[in-house]
Order: structure tokens, then sequence, then C-alpha cells
């Protein structure tokens, strides 16, 4: 059977849906709700503020992940990593999906600037993807290290009665560290510390943003 070439824009038209997907449609997690072991307790108000805030910073994080493996994939050169890149943004989903769900379960919305995280984080992921998929891997190990120390700071800060929103945490923080690892397996070098330094500055804006929009 004849595979079907993509043109390019065929190719443009599948990204503008997938975002408008990500930005518009409730996700749809392939694997269950992360569960606790101790169940649910009340939160105070002022808990459940703060709960809302950084489940709002961590899906906005999610909504930036799926822009940025879909930007590398469009532009990756070896079939195996555009694969791997789209088989780690699907599992990305799923922490989407879950973190739409608590921040719903908790009352609260989602980020306003999510566009905005998208839009900026697929056009860094194709930058990324054209200097070759070397540099792209390495973008993604970077990427998945800093994203693990985030959330283990969202961890101590998490109020200790919401468990329901720590079990989705531990179980992200688990998926982001196999990320990581597979795309030093597939080749990624180590980025130089001037643009890690870069990507830190513009994580925490995208988080301290959030935080309250």
């Amino acid at each position: 059977m004849k595979t079907r070439s993509f043109s390019l824009v065929d190719r443009i038209i599948g990204e503008i849906d997938k975002s408008i997907k990500v930005l518009a449609a409730p996700a749809h997690a392939a694997r269950a709700f992360p569960s606790s072991a101790h169940g649910e307790l009340v939160l105070e108000s002022t808990e459940q503020r703060e709960s809302i805030r950084l489940m709002r910073v961590n899906h906005a994080g999610e909504v930036a992940a799926q822009g940025l493996y879909q930007g590398q994939a469009l532009t990756a050169r070896d079939t195996r990593v555009s694969d791997a890149m789209r088989q780690s943004a699907t599992e990305e989903t799923d922490h989407l999906a879950w973190c739409e769900q608590r921040l719903t379960e908790l009352g609260g919305g989602t980020s306003l600037l999510n566009p905005l995280w998208y839009a900026g984080s697929f056009a860094i992921g194709a930058l990324a993807g054209a200097f070759g998929d070397r540099a792209s891997l390495g973008f993604i190990s970077e990427t998945e290290r800093q994203v693990e120390s985030h959330l283990s700071d969202h961890l101590q800060r998490l109020p200790v009665a919401d468990l329901r929103s720590r079990a989705v945490l531990e179980q992200m923080q688990v998926d982001e560290q196999a990320h990581g690892e597979k795309a030093a397996a597939l080749g990624g070098t180590a980025l130089p510390a001037p643009l890690r330094w870069a990507m830190g500055l513009s994580s925490r804006l995208m988080t301290g943003s959030s935080y309250w929009v």
C-alpha cells in the first residue's frame, strides 16, 4: 500500500487543527485519573485558592508542552525522532486532561494566556527542530529536567490536604522524567549554559503569569 505524502500546506492545516483542539476542546486522557490512597480531604478556602493557582500553572505548562512537541515533530528529520515526539505529546495529553479535570473540581479556570504559551512553544519547538534532531532532543531533555524541578517545587507548596492534586503532580513527575530519559537515549546533546539559563527565565515568566491570570 502506498503511503500518502502530505504537502507543507496539509501539514500546516493539520497543526492548526491540533492547536484548536488543545486550546478550545476538552482534553481526554487515555489513562485513568491518578488516585490517592488516602481519599479526598476537604480544603479550606485559602487552600482551595492556592491549589487552583498551582494547577492552573501546571495546566498552562502542559499546553506549552503540546506546542513544543508538535513544533519539534514538524521539523524533525528522523522519523524515529518525530514518532517519539508525537508519542510524548500524546502522553502529555493525559497531564493536560488531569489538570483540567482537577481545576474543574476545584472551581477554577485555565489561564487566559494559554494561546500565547502554545504559539510561543510551537515556534520554539519548530526552531529547535530546524537545528537538527540531536539539538532538538537535547532541548527536550533540558526542558523535562526543568519541569521536574518545577513539579518538585509545586509538591512542596501544594496544600497538604489536597491529595488529588498531589497524586496528579506525582504521576506527571514520573512521566516527565521518562520523557527526558527517552530524549537523551535517542541522542540528545547537552545545551550550552546560556541557553539553559534563557529557558529557565522564560519558564519563570510563564509560571509567574499563569499563577495569577
